[in-house]
């Protein structure tokens, strides 16, 4: 059987006298879409930010491509191709959509010393940019100041800004947060594209999106995974309905 391109093992981190992931265990293997639901407060975002060496287990290990990376620094697991959009947007609001992708490439590319004047100037790093927004669409966009770029644009620019990277694996952390019908209706169409050049974790509390996008679904309740599986075998676990999908039927509505 081929080596999952992600494994987590027993991770466990710890806040004082909560337990914020408890024993989590999951695989994601190669070309799939693997989402992560569960409650507010379910670890979610804990054990992403543990994923991106944001934050550091208290135990347990996490192996990409069969490396352990456990410890490794998180621009370490970036230039391995472990790359993450966030919450809550971390873009530069007074440059442009392409100077935006073009620096997080220069950094990739570890000469961030260079700062803005270069990545403006580097022909190389302006194509990966423009090559990163034609990808999500925004390509008529790049000379576009972020702060006048609409909100479902600056959740399409971030994931520009991942790509550029050339990630082997996308860690996405509520992608549709804040997002209306039509743009959650984007972006699930973008993902969906997406997910043929490469495997993504999604975190995401809109369940019509998860279950039109998951290959599979692990389900974290009070730090623990409770099921993983098949959207299908998700949506009739017991166990799930009762701690988190109660009696709602997912509906898929996105094209």
């Amino acid at each position: 059987m081929a080596e999952p391109l992600l494994r987590v093992q027993n991770l466990v981190r710890r806040f004082g006298g909560i337990i914020a992931t408890d024993h989590v265990s999951l695989e994601v293997t190669r070309g799939e879409l693997h989402a992560l639901i569960g409650p507010n407060g379910a670890g979610k975002t804990t054990l992403i930010s543990q994923l991106t060496g944001h934050l550091v287990p208290h135990s347990g290990s996490i192996y990409l491509a069969g490396r352990d990376i456990t410890r490794l620094p998180a621009y370490r697991r970036s230039a391995l191709g472990l790359a993450r959009s966030f919450q809550i947007t971390s873009l530069l609001l007074d440059f442009t959509a392409a100077d935006n992708v073009a620096l997080a490439a220069q950094a990739h590319e570890g000469h961030s010393f260079y700062f803005f004047g270069n990545a403006r100037k580097e022909g190389g790093l302006r194509r990966t940019a423009h090559a990163a927004l034609g990808r999500v669409g925004l390509i008529e966009r790049a000379d576009t100041l972020v702060s006048k770029l609409s909100h479902g644009e600056q959740r399409e620019l971030e994931l520009a800004v991942a790509l550029a990277t050339r990630p082997q694996l996308l860690l996405l952390d509520e992608p549709m947060a804040g997002l209306g019908v039509t743009e959650s209706a984007r972006m699930v169409k973008l993902l969906r594209e997406l997910r043929k050049e490469v495997t993504i974790v999604l975190v995401e509390h809109d369940m019509e999106a998860v279950f039109a996008l998951a290959d599979r679904i692990s389900v974290l309740v009070y730090g623990r995974v409770i099921a993983s599986g098949s959207p299908s075998e998700i949506r009739s676990n017991d166990e799930v309905r009762r701690a988190y999908l109660g009696d709602q039927h997912v509906v898929v509505r996105h094209g």
